[in-house]
């Protein structure tokens, strides 16, 4: 019943409702949860509102099968670690509900998968098993339905003509690709391309030294000769993704919402706008695993309902979609 009420959420008070009943449905049947939620002394029979449940360090994903009771993994993603400590698993029980919120995220930020070509230069995932970002742009190339579409490894001369001559064509052209492997194109073609997309979907890998997403954003605009260079804002833990369209602030489906934590108090929450926190991460399509997840990113609210991601905290591993340091 959950299930199917998650992608109809149309306002606050059904995203607090279906929350509310998520929050419910795991601290009874995820051990995991239920045990850190008893480990903060919370009563879950009195957790009336978003602000009052309380949220899953993203740590545990590290050393924990976070998984609801009575179910088995259909997939497990792991994440993208760049350093030699240990990297984090989800285990999906359902990749269906997978699936159908990245689906539904793209085609109402982006568009329907078969209006466009995509091309994915994502080498550092492809040389991994178990990328949810691999999952997620490979479903959605097989929807595009269109033979030009693919990944490329470190095949730059390839993608590089590809990518001109779909553009001379005047075909419309989504990119999915990593930070280094973008900088990598560009150090070696220049375009002036239209009717393309450019998403970045994280910084450099450990490949290339860090810089700010503002500073990779602006080399990779006018490498491409694009106005705006578009990021997704997701990680193997959660099964929803938030969008930027504008090149700098993100917007969430109806049923995920970005709530900010106080810098110093990791179990109080911060209402104001454009003051940093920690970012916390309501995700009701995670419905098995735990939808309530304490990230290590840093970001603010802006007045318009948006968020900005500025960085990580500077104990956190440099791993995941979009962690590029500004701090």
């Amino acid at each position: 019943m959950i299930r199917q009420q998650i992608f109809s959420i149309q306002n606050d008070d059904d995203f607090l409702s279906i929350a509310l009943s998520v929050f419910r449905y795991q601290y009874d049947n995820c051990l995991v949860y239920r045990r850190y939620v008893d480990m903060l002394h919370r009563d879950a029979n009195k957790i009336e509102h978003l602000k009052q449940i309380p949220f899953l360090p993203i740590e545990f994903f590290k050393t924990q099968q976070i998984i609801a009771n009575g179910y088995r993994p259909q997939i497990e993603f792991a994440s993208s670690g760049t350093t030699s400590k240990q990297t984090a698993t989800h285990y999906v029980a359902d990749k269906t509900l997978y699936e159908e919120s990245f689906l539904r995220s793209f085609e109402y930020f982006v568009g329907k998968p078969e209006e466009f070509i995509i091309l994915a230069l994502l080498p550092s995932y492809l040389e991994r098993d178990n990328s949810s970002l691999v999952y997620m742009v490979n479903t959605l190339i097989s929807l595009t339905g269109k033979q030009d579409s693919g990944f490329y490894l470190y095949n730059i001369d390839e993608f590089a003509e590809k990518l001109q001559k779909l553009s001379e064509q005047q075909k419309k052209i989504i990119i999915f690709g990593v930070g280094f492997a973008l900088l990598d194109v560009i150090a070696k073609y220049q375009f002036k391309l239209k009717n393309v997309l450019v998403f970045e979907t994280g910084g450099m890998k450990g490949r290339k030294t860090e810089i700010s997403r503002e500073e990779l954003h602006n080399i990779l605009a006018t490498g491409f000769g694009v106005d705006v260079i578009y990021s997704e804002y997701g990680m193997t833990e959660l099964l929803s993704q938030a969008y930027s369209m504008n090149g700098k602030s993100f917007r969430c489906p109806s049923w995920m919402k970005v709530v900010l934590r106080e810098m110093q108090d990791p179990l109080s929450l911060l209402t104001a706008t454009n003051k940093r926190g920690g970012i916390n991460v309501i995700d009701l399509a995670n419905l098995y695993s735990c939808s309530f997840i304490a990230t290590q990113d840093v970001g603010k609210y802006l007045t318009d309902g948006s968020f900005e991601v500025l960085g990580r905290f500077d104990y956190a591993d440099m791993r995941g979609c979009n962690m590029l340091y500004e701090l």
